[in-house]
């Protein structure tokens, strides 16, 4: 799978993010991820998912602005109707997901993390959604996601200022569960995952399948009718202004 891979290591199995350009999220990416979580999802060896990156000091910087840009109105919502099924297919996996943010995680990689059960943040490392900075609304299906794993209180400063965390602020407002050393990082990870394998299984999937069936109902129910919006700021003249210089730079990197 491009950009992607499966792992399986016992009864755990680890998502490993591994493209080009830090993992930014292309088209092949995101059809990509929700393949992986409905073969991960129908494996009955599988008690656990560690999402991790094939990066040591990155995880996901978001979409892949590069390859992006290039697309028409069309094009554009064929890919965000693609990344919103791999979020669905994530957010709704049966097994435990534990997300080991081993690094930068804005934007799209922000969004990948916080369909995990639990985010193990590296020390250091920035979190956050700044879609707002760059002229584009969240997403349908984020939003719901976002409301459903951070605390009321946290959503204007996450959602509406784009601002990024770390550490203890990243804990305060919930986009971390916890924050951890470089050295021993993904074994730390692999053994938060552990406690979760530990579980009843059948009791762990299903009142995980009870905790998020609401939510996840609803971003199926009206990402479609949702859709134009976030096109309609992804397509005006200052966000693709915007757009064109981020591009600009990072082809003269």
């Amino acid at each position: 799978m491009s950009g992607v891979r499966i792992e399986r290591d016992g009864r755990l199995a680890v998502l490993r993010l591994d493209k080009a350009r830090g993992n930014a999220i292309d088209e092949p990416l995101v059809l990509n991820l929700a393949s992986a979580a409905a073969e991960l999802a129908q494996d009955d060896a599988v008690r656990g998912v560690l999402l991790a990156s094939a990066h040591p000091k990155l995880f996901c910087p978001g979409l892949d602005l590069v390859s992006l840009a290039e697309y028409d109105r069309q094009s554009m919502a064929r890919f965000m109707t693609s990344f919103s099924v791999a979020v669905w297919a994530l957010y709704g996996l049966p097994k435990p997901v534990v997300a080991a943010v081993s690094g930068a995680a804005v934007a799209g990689g922000c969004i990948l993390a916080l369909t995990a059960d639990q985010r193990v943040l590296r020390r250091g490392a920035p979190i956050g959604l700044n879609e707002v900075k760059v002229g584009v609304p969240l997403p349908w299906s984020v939003s719901l996601l976002l409301r459903a794993s951070v605390p009321p209180q946290a959503l204007s400063r996450i959602a509406l200022l784009g601002r990024n965390f770390s550490d203890d602020e990243a804990l305060a407002v919930g986009l971390a569960d916890e924050i951890a050393d470089v050295e021993g990082f993904e074994g730390l990870c692999r053994s938060r995952l552990e406690e979760f394998a530990d579980k009843d299984e059948h009791a762990l999937a299903t009142t995980k399948a009870w905790l998020r069936e609401s939510t996840l109902a609803l971003m199926m129910a009206h990402e479609r009718e949702r859709l134009p919006g976030f096109l309609d700021g992804w397509f005006s003249e200052s966000t693709q202004e915007r757009i064109r210089a981020t591009v600009a730079s990072l082809k003269a990197k």
